[in-house]
């Protein structure tokens, strides 16, 4: 039987951003030394932004024009999963618009649970989607907060159109403690760097490396790309020299994005394959009580299945702020007073939720049979003719291109991120829908912009821990 390889992969990563400047300089007065770090911007979520919603993101990025017909398994990776008990896959899966009888998992409690994920579906004989989407927390003036970032990436395994094949790998099971963080907090905690980096990259590393050279038979000189994430600067180009590589060492993407967690691996991957030429290899390692190695070959078929946007895409779609607290309240360090407003009770009705699920989930319009109209949400009869719905054929919404008919800024409401943009969105195939705008820039948004959709948190139920998500429209680039 035929090996599964990956067939195509995208990214995500969020377009708020923030210069590490603003960091340090809100703590300049404790904590001066992070001046030292202080360099390039680093990518943070938005309060209606989360591992899964990163993760759709990324997927469809990787999906793009693809059918998920012949996809058997969804794998959602993260140490930063919204959820505890109640799969996050699942959600991930639905909003994409996998088949009903796809199977679903969740992957955490390492930073390397992005490769491994990769690397167990990888030797499984179905096609499978693959998706790492993590977002960490530093405390406050912390080396963690300055280095930290958010981001996604996704890979679509499969038998047909592979652009890289597995041709070596090595797992290695050892329990290091570099940082851990307990299931009720927020923040990781870090052991000393030089002890992380002499006795664990340095040591770990290399011997997950040899043994994955060895399965595949080659050498150190037959690599041409080594691709190893670290928040400790220079451990890789270390790690690289130990081995005496003489290839290039992926960029660490601190520039724009920052240390995403257990995703960085895979938006290094990513970020890789968008360079890789056919017939190079590409040596790919994730650390964490332990270490994964993947050594992939890329193909001739690489130059012709690049994605949408990517890693070099998503990096350039920026929306920068000066806002250090913005960034605080979205990651819940700070207890705002945001008036009596913001005192509703947002319990979300479990019951008409799963029954709306098909429409809300994948963004589902109706089309009429009998005069063609285009109506989300999809009521008993027609708005339009007044035929009934048992003549409604679905059309999915999110991937339709649309434009702005109205919008406005509401500074009256309580929205986390204030102003609340809302609007009617016009889609091109004539349904119109009320809907929220985000991540809208300093000079707003107008009629006839053009908008695509997003999945976000709708709405926080924050008294029971519990996320209602939906659909938005953002511009088409943050420019």
């Amino acid at each position: 039987m035929t090996q599964l390889g990956i067939s195509r992969y995208g990214a995500y990563v969020p377009r708020l951003r923030l210069d590490r400047a603003a960091i340090a300089a809100a703590h300049g007065w404790m904590a001066p030394g992070l001046r030292g770090q202080a360099k390039g911007s680093r990518a943070f979520t938005s309060w209606d932004e989360d591992a899964i919603t990163m993760g759709v993101e990324a997927a469809r990025d990787a999906l793009s024009g693809t059918s998920l017909e012949e996809v058997k398994a969804v794998r959602l990776a993260s140490t930063n999963l919204p959820y505890a008990d109640l799969q996050n896959a699942a959600i991930v899966a639905r909003a994409i618009g996998a088949p009903d009888g796809v199977g679903t998992s969740d992957a955490a409690g390492s930073q390397r649970a992005g490769t491994s994920a990769l690397l167990q579906a990888l030797k499984g004989t179905e096609s499978a989607l693959v998706i790492a989407s993590d977002n960490p927390f530093g405390k406050p003036a912390s080396g963690q907060e300055m280095s930290f970032g958010a981001g996604a990436a996704a890979f679509l395994l499969s038998q047909s159109d592979v652009v890289a094949r597995l041709i070596g790998s090595a797992s290695l099971a050892e329990v290091f403690v570099d940082h851990f963080r307990a299931t009720d907090a927020q923040s990781d905690y870090g052991w000393e760097e030089r002890w992380v980096r002499d006795e664990g990259y340095a040591k770990i590393v290399p011997r997950a490396v040899k043994a994955a050279l060895a399965q595949a038979q080659l050498s150190i000189s037959d690599i041409q790309h080594f691709v190893m994430p670290s928040y400790l600067k220079g451990a890789a180009e270390m790690v690289a020299k130990s081995l005496q590589f003489g290839g290039t060492v992926a960029g660490a993407l601190d520039d724009g994005v920052g240390y995403a967690g257990a995703a960085h691996a895979l938006l290094m991957l990513a970020a890789t394959l968008e360079k890789a030429q056919p017939g190079e290899r590409i040596l790919l390692i994730g650390f964490g009580q332990g270490a994964d190695v993947l050594i992939f070959q890329a193909t001739d078929a690489i130059a012709a299945n690049r994605p949408a946007r990517g890693v070099a895409g998503a990096i350039a779609d920026a929306l920068p702020t000066d806002s250090y607290l913005r960034m605080l309240s979205f990651y819940g360090g700070l207890d705002a007073e945001w008036g009596m407003r913001s005192e509703k009770n947002a319990k979300t009705a479990l019951t008409e939720q799963y029954r709306s699920a098909y429409q809300m989930e994948g963004f589902n319009a109706g089309k009429c049979g009998s005069c063609g109209a285009v109506q989300f949400p999809q009521m008993q009869y027609c708005v339009q003719c007044h035929a009934p719905s048992e003549n409604f054929s679905n059309i999915s919404l999110k991937d339709q291109e649309a434009e702005v008919l109205t919008s406005t800024a509401d500074w009256l409401s309580y929205h986390p991120s204030p102003p609340l943009w809302v609007g009617f969105v016009k889609f091109d195939n004539g349904a119109r829908v009320l809907m929220e705008m985000v991540d809208i820039g300093k000079d707003g948004i107008d009629t006839g912009d053009k908008v695509r959709m997003v999945f976000r948190i709708k709405e926080k139920d924050r008294q029971r821990g519990y996320n209602r998500y939906f659909w938005k429209s953002t511009p088409l680039s943050a420019a």
